[in-house]
């Protein structure tokens, strides 16, 4: 039982390509394992991600939620003077995953959930007029025909997402914040056994339709792979509302497994923790935060104010579909 690796790669290289594989999983869908040709954070626009201040009704500020993106390019600078002071005043952090560093024992989650024997070859798990396509997306990856002889759909689906991504998960906005959070408590809303589980327990007709979206939307990502990390940047709250309708998230069964039903959840957790006096930052990747799904505007629907703090002058937290 082991990860799925690229012809070539080492035993501990497919651990830790494994181990990025787990990183939060909304938004950049699978961040590759280095920085595409080219790319810069010279290509970003100026920072201004989202960052939103939670009160309560009478105006009490209770914490903070900040979108966080998963892989960026080396250099990319991030922090502003809202997010800055926002870490240094949350009592203790909340992420999806709060273990991040731990590749090792992320890459045993993986390979423990993600592969089964005799399965079929992955080019039948895909409609026929897709085998093209996904021939040429095995072939950019450095895969065989046969690399997926005993990784389960969900899961190649995540590997073959990462080909044509962009970014490095070294530099992903959750690391640097774990990092920042060093002697003040960081909890989790779901775990790497957890998140990964969701995607393990999908019905393998919904890991087919996943993984089929992967290799329809493939050439579409090819031609702009850093249009999410842009509207990143940019706090573009429309742009990344939008994205989570589109692709594997334009299939409803799985909108709502994969966002919808894991917003609520989470909602449902964080909402005991703003009662307490201890304050959060609650960084999650960004495309959980925006539209009328998100945890703004469930937060809102719970009687909190949610108010954008960068810029002051932003659209609503929660535009309209």
């Amino acid at each position: 039982m082991r990860p799925v690796a690229a012809r070539g790669t080492t035993a501990a290289g497919a651990v830790r390509s494994a181990a990025r594989v787990i990183a939060p999983l909304l938004l950049a869908l699978l961040a590759a394992c280095s920085d595409a040709p080219g790319e810069t954070s010279a290509d970003l626009p100026p920072a201004s991600p989202l960052l939103y201040e939670i009160a309560s009704a009478d105006g009490t500020v209770e914490g903070w939620m900040f979108g966080t993106i998963h892989a960026l390019p080396s250099g990319a600078k991030w922090r502003t003077p809202e997010v800055g002071r926002s870490i240094d005043a949350a009592d203790f952090l909340v992420v999806e995953i709060a273990a991040l560093g731990d590749d090792a024992a992320l890459g045993q989650t993986y390979a423990a959930l993600s592969t089964s024997p005799a399965l079929p070859p992955i080019t039948a798990r895909v409609p026929p007029e897709l085998t093209g396509q996904l021939s040429g997306l095995l072939a950019r990856g450095g895969y065989s025909q046969d690399s997926f002889a005993t990784t389960e759909t969900w899961a190649a689906a995540l590997a073959l997402a990462r080909i044509d991504a962009t970014g490095d998960p070294a530099n992903g906005v959750d690391r640097a914040l774990i990092a920042d959070f060093k002697g003040r408590p960081v909890r989790e809303f779901e775990g790497a056994a957890a998140q990964l589980g969701i995607f393990d327990t999908l019905p393998e007709a919904q890991q087919r339709a996943m993984l089929a979206a992967v290799v329809h939307d493939s050439e579409t990502a090819r031609r702009d792979p850093a249009r999410l990390q842009r509207a990143w940047m940019a706090g573009d709250a429309a742009t990344i509302a939008a994205s989570t309708r589109e692709g594997i998230l334009a299939d409803p069964a799985l909108h709502e497994a994969l966002l919808a039903a894991r917003n609520r959840r989470w909602a449902a957790m964080l909402v005991p923790m703003l009662k307490q006096s201890p304050r959060p930052l609650v960084a999650v990747g960004t495309a959980h935060l925006v539209g009328p799904e998100g945890l703004a505007a469930l937060l809102e629907a719970q009687g909190y104010r949610i108010r954008r703090l960068s810029p002051p002058e932003a659209a609503p937290a929660t535009p309209a579909p």
